[in-house]
């Protein structure tokens, strides 16, 4: 692991060069500075639904088109979806706007066919948001909420949070409406100039009213300008699935100054309201945790110091032969299992993800990979797992040679395309049915000789059952971390932002200290039962807390999301496997060489004839 650390800023500094001399850049590093009427760009990033799961292009609804398209691949993240791309939105610094037609011809409002009527009307049933983005500050929708609702008007405290995009439409007593008048709000920062240079400004806020206005109602003339409704007397624009409908499409922009400043302007998107809960959550965690692992590690310890002792004695020799305990298998304790080859090579895959989410955390949480840093996080994931295809492969072959293994290239061949293999296909088998809907090292050395003839195992009790061990191992890494698994769903299946990477560093370390201690204490008992067949049995107990990640992912499925079709429902407990596929991977790594150490330095420990 210290290897891999000497490499990092060699590897970042690296990456860095490649992101700069390539098509694929991490945006929104450097601020942007505008003049007065310098044209800001709105771009389109995707369409987006909580319900569905199922990401839609901007152009694939009939939005007005600019004169020519030109989509954007910015980053990895065309691989959640985006697709962005260029929109017909003219947009100066800190010139006004009150209402502006879009692709009006002569004064003639757009007519949706019948089945551009029927496209959108589905999406605005399934709960769509609009994704727009200027100069990489994603739109927000400001949410006015009050916390005092019994009392005065007056005494009501106004609480102010923001939605991530605007929603496509709405419904109403059985009818559709389309939002088809956007207002913008975009907040500027004045730089501090000297008095003979011209003002700089520079965006650091962007927010949108959505409105929905029938075609009555908006006076439009042939310079594609138009007259908004006074007050509350307009009608919203609806929207007739079984037939042609026409309307305008009209924006107006309106521009602030603020006192925030470009390095801070990601603060109102971040915000976060019950940071003292999870604060809570995270030291009640941590306490738990340690407080076990403590007690844990003193009733282990006593206990092998007094095995030991016992073992050791040479005056005890045949009281100590007639005793059970887990120096009696210490012929067959590293007797190699069945399967090697895939074992050694799951856990170089688990050795592979341990160090690349180590990394990656590591570095956001020291604000490298924030979320304004768009698709930085994604790309550098998908880097360091290749990069740390050289430590996992390193580990399945030297852990293969330890198992007496001898098909070394297939072996490699089997670590390099094993878990990659699964995730790829996965992942082509839900992309069908989205495309349907639209050298090896030196081995171990281990403490004492295999027996050549192995030994009987005795009857094991109900509690050293493999799956109970599974329910059993997995409570406590799963309790100390579900709350901050909660934030990472909200992040992944609601389209929310997550940047909470300092939490989730004290929650990996928690997590892999909680998996040592379990694997440890199963792997204790059940050598102490005479039971030598743990390889296995210690991998797949301690990703035990993946099987409670899975029963979290159908509550969550039940209780917070509203998803009844098919293929949603198919891509969200796809991608959840592959997200429990990992998990399993990463935590029983982390225990079987936990548990594979404590072997060895126990079996060291006692005197063998």
């Amino acid at each position: 692991m210290a290897t891999a650390m000497d490499w990092l800023p060699w590897s970042l500094l690296l990456f860095s060069l490649m992101c700069e001399t390539s098509a694929f850049y991490v945006p929104g590093v450097a601020p942007i500075n505008f003049h007065q009427n310098d044209p800001v760009e709105i771009k389109a990033v995707k369409l987006t639904s909580s319900r569905t799961q199922l990401p839609y292009e901007y152009y694939s609804l009939p939005f007005c088109q600019p004169s020519k398209i030109t989509y954007k691949a910015e980053n990895l993240e065309v691989l959640r979806g985006d697709r962005i791309v260029n929109t017909p939105f003219q947009v100066l610094m800190n010139s006004e706007k009150k209402c502006e037609v879009l692709c009006s011809q002569s004064n003639k409002p757009v007519t949706l066919t019948v089945e551009q009527s029927r496209l959108v009307a589905e999406r605005i049933t399934e709960d769509y948001y609009v994704h727009l983005i200027a100069d990489n500050l994603p739109v927000a929708t400001r949410l006015e909420l009050y916390s005092n609702r019994d009392s005065d008007d007056k005494k009501k405290e106004k609480d102010v949070q923001f939605e991530h995009g605007y929603r496509l439409g709405f419904t109403d007593v059985n009818k559709i409406y389309l939002h088809n008048h956007l207002s913008f709000i975009l907040y500027y920062h004045r730089e501090d100039m000297e008095e003979d240079q011209e003002h700089t400004y520079r965006v650091v806020r962007f927010e949108v009213i959505p409105q929905s206005i029938r075609l009555e109602d908006l006076k439009a003339d042939e310079k594609s300008s138009c007259t908004l409704p006074e007050g509350t007397n307009s009608s919203p624009q609806e929207i007739d699935p079984t037939k042609e409908n026409q309307l305008y499409f009209t924006y107006s922009v309106h521009w602030e100054e603020s006192d925030i400043k470009w390095a801070s302007r990601w603060d109102t998107y971040l915000t976060m309201s019950d940071v003292q809960i999870h604060w809570f959550s995270i030291i009640n965690s941590v306490v738990v945790v340690f407080f076990l692992s403590g007690i844990l590690s003193m009733i282990i310890i006593r206990t092998l110091r007094k095995d030991i002792a016992n073992y050791n004695k040479e005056d005890d020799i045949e009281d100590t032969m007639e005793e059970s305990g887990w120096k009696l298998v210490h012929g067959d304790v590293f007797r190699p299992p069945q399967y090697p080859m895939i074992l050694s090579s799951l856990l170089g895959s688990g050795i592979q993800l341990f160090c690349m989410i180590l990394i990656v955390i590591f570095v956001a949480m020291l604000g490298m990979l924030s979320p304004s840093s768009r698709g930085a996080l994604m790309t550098t994931a998908c880097f360091l797992f290749m990069f740390m295809g050289v430590f996992g492969g390193f580990s399945a072959g030297r852990l293969y040679r330890t198992l007496k293994g001898h098909r070394w290239k297939k072996g490699a061949f089997c670590t390099a395309t094993l878990y990659p293999g699964v995730v790829f296909g996965i992942c082509f088998v839900l992309n069908c049915f989205i495309w349907g809907k639209h050298s090896s090292g030196a081995p171990y050395d281990n403490p004492v000789r295999t027996n050549q003839i192995p030994r009987q195992i005795p009857e094991q009790r109900w509690y050293m059952n493999r799956f109970v061990g599974i329910l059993m191992a997995g409570i406590l890494p799963f309790g100390a971390m579900f709350i901050e698994l909660f934030f990472i769903f909200s992040a992944i299946w609601e389209n929310q932002f997550y940047y909470l990477f300092g939490f989730l560093f004290l929650v990996f370390i928690i997590l892999v200290v909680s998996c040592s201690q379990i694997s440890i204490v199963m792997v204790y008992f059940q050598l102490c039962a005479e039971d030598y067949r743990w390889w296995w049995r210690n991998f797949l107990v301690s990703g035990g807390s993946a099987f409670y990640v899975l029963v979290y992912a159908i509550f969550y499925f039940v209780n917070k999301l509203d998803i009844v079709e098919f293929i949603p429902s198919l891509l969200y407990f796809g991608y959840t496997a592959l997200m429990v596929l990992s998990f399993w991977l990463l935590t029983g790594t982390i225990g079987f060489y936990a548990a594979y150490m404590f072997v060895r330095k126990i079996y060291a420990a006692v005197k063998i004839d």
